[in-house]
């Protein structure tokens, strides 16, 4: 009895927990018997012969071109291979004297007529799956158009079953968010955000502390700000599913990780770095501890610039904020004045604006394939500008669907005038993050003269409050909203709390 090597194959491993298997392989015991034929091993694959390069089915050539058997005999010929170049090497195989058999096919593989029919029929398998890959990928780009994810959740959501959104993870979706929060502050690189949320407990699904690959692929990933992408094409849709931070904080935390945008963590945390200059010179002052206390100093060889200490800037900022702060009776006037505007009138103004930016965007990207057609740009940069128009429109969808989140509520306005009644305070029981980010917000010239301090109140904060004391009753709501998100941006205004 001639020896053989049996092969059978499934597409891939969920098509092997079922019964293909276990019919390819007593369909082929049946031949064998049938035709004197002694199957001495088995190869069993679970991938798919669309592509070459199967591994079972690469050490089954080599160790049949060794001779290790004299015979091959597979259930059919699409199991043995869906392209041409496996194909190829059966039919070399053939060729040096291998038998080659088709359980369930009726033909002589060494005849001519029976070699052209198996092309044939190889062509039509390898045509199908051709047809078969298309057909997926239009059915992928149309659930990704549609809003859905039709792949695995990443990490911090959770899979829902087919055809169903993904779904928050609760332990871990909180967690992304600090990340992301975290990296925003500008005070840490990946390496420092790597560790304070292996500290925080955040662990792979598989329990291990994640890993510091796993941070900057979750900075990186636009499914996190709602937005889904097409990996084949780059093409990049709106997501339905619930998105973790905005579109305009994951362009920041691109722009932080390019470094267009703040400072890293340093070794020494100082609580003023890089916010004040020698009026002499202009040069940075730089943060020194000496003695148990922090002096900033200008490094200019030959500058006139003496040192100052930290504790004679912090009085500085806290003397100049008290005097920003508004009185009582400004406070009353400012209740008086809000309970006037035609907050709709002003939305519907925004929103105006908004929908005439979209409209300028979308143009931009429907010219880009005209420049792609006439050779003014090249593939890669047209895919890399559409990207960026697409991620653009979607941060301007964004701030529409919210526009009218814009109202500001009862809470909003309260904590609008708490703020503005206790500004030194706020910076004297903040944090040293959020002392930074006031100091910054407030503050836009802020120089050491070698005598004094001088900070010069920022163009917004001025324009704020001229707003606001104008007799004339110039305030708007976004007096309220510039004041409010002065002073997120520092931290979070709950800073009031301690």
């Amino acid at each position: 009895m001639k020896p053989c090597f049996g092969y059978i194959r499934v597409s891939s491993q969920k098509q092997g927990d079922g019964v293909s298997l276990d019919a390819q392989k007593d369909a082929i015991t049946e031949f064998a018997s049938r035709e004197n034929l002694t199957i001495i091993k088995w190869f069993e694959e679970k991938e798919t012969a669309a592509k070459a390069g199967r591994t079972v089915f690469g050490q089954m050539m080599r160790e049949l071109k060794r001779g290790g058997a004299a015979g091959l005999i597979i259930h059919r010929i699409d199991r043995s291979a869906r392209n041409f170049r496996d194909w190829g090497a059966i039919g070399e195989l053939s060729d040096a004297g291998v038998d080659v058999h088709f359980a369930t096919e009726s033909l002589d593989f060494r005849s001519r007529g029976g070699r052209l029919v198996a092309d044939i029929q190889m062509a039509v398998a390898a045509g199908y799956c051709r047809n078969l890959s298309i057909e997926a990928r239009k059915g992928i780009n149309g659930r990704l158009k549609q809003g859905f994810y039709p792949f695995n959740a990443p990490i911090g959501y959770l899979n829902q079953g087919g055809g169903q959104l993904k779904s928050l993870d609760p332990v871990r979706a909180p967690l992304i968010k600090q990340l992301f929060e975290l990296y925003l502050t500008g005070e840490h690189s990946i390496r420092s955000l790597h560790q304070e949320m292996v500290a925080r407990g955040f662990t792979s699904r598989g329990g291990k502390p994640i890993s510091r690959r796993t941070v900057e692929n979750i900075l990186q990933n636009q499914f996190y700000c709602g937005l889904t992408q097409n990996g084949r094409t780059g093409e990049i849709f709106q997501g339905k599913h619930e998105p973790l931070i905005s579109v305009a904080d994951f362009e920041r935390v691109d722009a932080i990780k390019q470094g267009r945008y703040t400072k890293k963590k340093t070794k020494h945390d100082h609580l003023l770095p890089k916010l004040f200059a020698c009026a002499a010179c202009e040069t940075v002052l730089t943060p020194e501890r000496q003695k148990g206390r922090v002096y900033y100093r200008c490094h200019t060889a030959g500058c006139v610039g003496k040192t100052v200490r930290e504790e004679q800037l912090e009085i500085a900022i806290v003397a100049q904020l008290s005097q920003l702060q508004f009185s009582d009776e400004d406070i009353a006037t400012l209740r008086r004045q809000y309970e006037t505007w035609n907050v709709p009138v002003k939305l519907q103004a925004e929103r105006k604006h908004l929908e005439l930016q979209l409209a300028d965007v979308k143009d931009r990207q429907a010219r880009l394939t005209d420049y792609l057609l006439d050779g003014t740009l090249d593939r890669d940069a047209y895919t890399e500008k559409k990207q960026a128009l697409q991620i653009e429109i979607a941060r301007l969808e964004e701030e529409y669907r919210n526009l009218d989140n814009k109202k500001l509520s009862t809470v909003d306005v309260e904590k609008f005038f708490e703020l503005m009644k206790s500004l030194a305070g706020l910076y004297i029981s903040a944090k040293p993050p959020i002392k930074r980010g006031i100091v910054e917000n407030c503050f836009s010239n802020r120089v050491w003269t070698g005598e004094n301090v001088e900070l010069e109140p920022s163009d917004r904060l001025i324009r704020a409050r001229t707003d606001v004391l104008a007799p004339c009753g110039g305030g708007t709501r976004d007096t309220f909203r510039t004041f409010i998100q002065l002073f997120d941006s520092c931290g979070n205004c709950n800073a009031l709390d301690g």
